[in-house]
C-alpha cells in the first residue's frame, strides 16, 4: 500500500516539477531572467500556493451545503448538513497531499537556486 502511494506521489511530483520548470523557464526567457533563478522562483511560487491551498482545504468546517445548485442566491436560504466521515477524511487527505507537494517543491526550489551555497 505505501509503495503504491509513494509511486503515485513520485509521478505527481515529477510531473509537477517538469511542468513548472518548463513554464518558469519560458516566463524567465520572456522577462530576461537567468534560467536557474526563474526555475527556482517557479518552484517557490507554486510550492507556496500549494501550502496555502492545503491549509485552507484542511481547515474546511464540518458543515456542507445540502444542495449545491445554481438557482440558490447569495442571500437566499441555505440548508446545511454535517459532512460525512468520508468527506472529512477526503478533505484531510487532500490537504496532506497539497502541503507535502508544496514543501517538496519549495525544497526543490532551494536546490535549484544557485545564488546561495547550501554547504
Amino acid at each position: 500500500m505505501w509503495g503504491a502511494a509513494l509511486r503515485r506521489f513520485g509521478k505527481l511530483f515529477a510531473g509537477a516539477a517538469v511542468g513548472i520548470a518548463i513554464v518558469a523557464a519560458l516566463i524567465g526567457l520572456l522577462l530576461g531572467a537567468s534560467l536557474s533563478r526563474s526555475i527556482s522562483l517557479g518552484y517557490y511560487c507554486v510550492g507556496s500556493f500549494l501550502l496555502v491551498a492545503g491549509f485552507f482545504i484542511g481547515n474546511r468546517g464540518p458543515l456542507r451545503l445540502k444542495r449545491e445548485t445554481a438557482d440558490s442566491s447569495f442571500f437566499g436560504p441555505r440548508v446545511m448538513r454535517h459532512a460525512s466521515l468520508e468527506e472529512r477524511e477526503d478533505s484531510l487527505n487532500n490537504s496532506a497531499v497539497f502541503v507535502t507537494l508544496g514543501l517538496a517543491l519549495i525544497a526543490l526550489g532551494v536546490l535549484a537556486d544557485t545564488r546561495y551555497r547550501l554547504v
